[in-house]
């Protein structure tokens, strides 16, 4: 046998492993500990979602599940972690929705594609958010407060919990649907930018509902509308943005992604197991106490999903001319 033919022997051989140590990789894994990022601070809904599942993986694989918080630049640091890391399966990606898809518009220069970069698996869940108005404003509805910013242009303002995230972008989105204009409060979390509204220092707001609900039982915050195109519930009485202005679908949605090019089967495998852990008992009744529902959505779905959503969020940002350095 020739130098260049056992050469190309040797290469096809090699090519050959590859292909067939893939597949192999895909039914062993996971045989090590998995890091799934969150690009947020401890202690919200998607970190929240992130170690309640995380915590169910780790009994049902045999293996450590690490929950890594990387916040920073509107959720972009800890993106750019994963999407720069193997596509093996051992880094993962726990992120809310309006901040994936977001960031291509909000951002002049991202280090990674939101939609070539990574394999969408599944969205996980959802949790809506509710419209909160200050008791002195007298609105306690949605077209109350329509009613009140077309006959007062730019005299209502509103907080968010900081430029360009979904409490800001959801207003934005709501102010061009109704054709009304109020002026942007931002702080630094949603804590304060509902307690804001409580202190009367902004007029209305989106909120979570287990921050909103006891304020509203003391009087202190009138709850106006919904941001799920159902109704909560949670909260029955309170109707949907969607009743008022048509479409319109916000919520806190946390969704998993892999790196492009993570196996399929490890894909299906993270959906399957997922999909289970959200049956668990103890998952729902942390679900219910922070308003979150489960999605159905198929791999697929999802990622068609996420396609759209990045269209409609970038002709709302371009729209309104928002841009974060």
């Amino acid at each position: 046998m020739g130098f260049r033919t056992a050469a190309a022997l040797m290469a096809c051989l090699a090519s050959a492993a590859l292909v067939v140590s893939a597949p192999a990789r895909a039914q062993t894994w996971p045989d090590r500990p998995v890091r799934i990022v969150v690009p947020w601070p401890p202690g919200g809904i998607t970190d929240v979602i992130a170690r309640s599942v995380g915590q169910r993986l780790s009994e049902v694989w045999g293996q450590q599940v690490v929950i890594d918080n990387r916040a920073g630049a509107g959720s972009t640091l800890g993106a750019t972690l994963v999407a720069k890391s193997p596509a093996d399966g051992y880094t993962l990606l726990i992120n809310d929705l309006g901040g994936h898809c977001s960031a291509p518009s909000l951002y002049g220069k991202l280090p990674y594609d939101a939609l070539k970069d990574f394999d969408a698996v599944m969205m996980i869940a959802g949790s809506p958010m509710v419209l909160v108005a200050n008791p002195s404003h007298n609105v306690r509805t949605l077209p109350q407060l329509i009613e009140l910013a077309k006959a007062k242009p730019h005299a209502l303002n509103y907080a968010s919990s900081g430029s360009g995230a979904i409490t800001h972008l959801g207003m934005v989105r709501l102010m061009r649907m109704a054709g009304i204009d109020m002026v942007h409060v931002p702080f630094k979390g949603s804590v304060p930018a509902t307690s804001s509204v409580i202190a009367g220092e902004t007029a209305v707001a989106f909120s979570t509902i287990p921050a909103a609900l006891p304020q509203a039982k003391a009087g202190r915050l009138n709850l106006l509308a919904v941001s799920f195109p159902k109704r909560s519930p949670q909260l029955p009485d309170v109707p949907t943005i969607a009743e008022t202005v048509g479409e319109f679908d916000l919520g806190l949605y946390s969704g998993l992604w892999a790196p492009l090019g993570t196996p399929r089967a490890i894909i299906n495998k993270l959906h399957a197991d997922i999909s289970a852990a959200l049956e668990q008992p103890k998952i729902k009744d942390i679900l219910a106490v922070n308003s979150a529902e489960t999605a159905r959505f198929t791999p697929a779905q999802f990622g068609d999903y996420v396609a759209h959503e990045i269209g409609v969020w970038g002709e709302i940002i371009r729209a309104a001319g928002i841009k974060i350095d």
